[in-house]
């Protein structure tokens, strides 16, 4: 009789912690969603915005499970220029990285979560881009929002991702930079200025224009990309 009224109370429970995931993930767009309208301003007048600052904790994929051709080990062999190499050992060395020591390196930023749908179609197109880029100095850098660590990491060994990742468990960093939802890329170039942006999903067509531009330090503007569906 027990065990039956235990299970009989757990029905309700239980979808009224989906009821309550399921607003987290609707007023998630609220949360985030912000009237900084300065970077993409910017970059529809010509100009390139400085990058906001971030100091945030690199998130690595479990201990003893680590992805396979991880970012570090990977870079520390030579398959990428001398000064990625060293941005990313001062990174690792104390767990953080920060806007200021990727100045004088160009940046594809990405705002991702697991939740998120359309971050894991996009997620094979970055990887790729980031074994392609990488011996061109260009640093791919996904930045985490919002998730849970377990989630996140699984989703790194899930898609074999192989450029460091940043957490940040609020909405900041997102909001600084005027991101209304994910995934949303930026690109950064030398001087650490934002010289484009693309909204929804990047396509490989996108992305290469966005790290030429970064490269170049020429702005490109806002773009936008494939469906963004998944919200929180």
């Amino acid at each position: 009789m027990t065990r039956w009224f235990s299970r009989v109370r757990r029905g309700p429970l239980l979808a009224a912690l989906g009821t309550v995931a399921l607003l987290g993930l609707l007023t998630y767009g609220l949360l985030i969603k912000g009237n900084n309208k300065a970077i993409d301003n910017n970059l529809a007048n010509g100009r390139a915005t400085p990058a906001p600052g971030f100091d945030l904790p690199v998130l690595l994929p479990d201990q003893g499970h680590a992805a396979p051709g991880f970012a570090l080990p990977r870079l520390s062999h030579g398959l990428a220029p001398h000064t990625l190499s060293r941005v990313l050992h001062a990174a690792f060395a104390d767990s953080k990285l920060s806007i200021e020591e990727l100045r004088g390196t160009p940046v594809v930023l990405n705002f991702w979560a697991s939740w998120c749908a359309p971050c894991r179609e996009e997620a094979p197109i970055l990887e790729r881009g980031w074994r392609r880029d990488a011996s061109r100095g260009v640093l791919y850098l996904g930045l985490n929002i919002q998730d849970l660590t377990g989630d996140a990491q699984q989703f790194l060994k899930e898609f074999r991702i192989s450029y460091p990742t940043i957490r940040d468990q609020g909405p900041d960093v997102a909001r600084s930079y005027g991101a209304t939802g994910i995934p949303e890329t930026y690109f950064i170039d030398r001087r650490s200025r934002v010289v484009g942006h693309v909204v929804g999903v990047v396509t490989p067509q996108l992305l290469a224009t966005g790290v030429r531009a970064a490269r170049a330090g020429q702005v490109v503007g806002t773009e936008q990309g494939g469906a963004r569906k998944s919200q929180r």
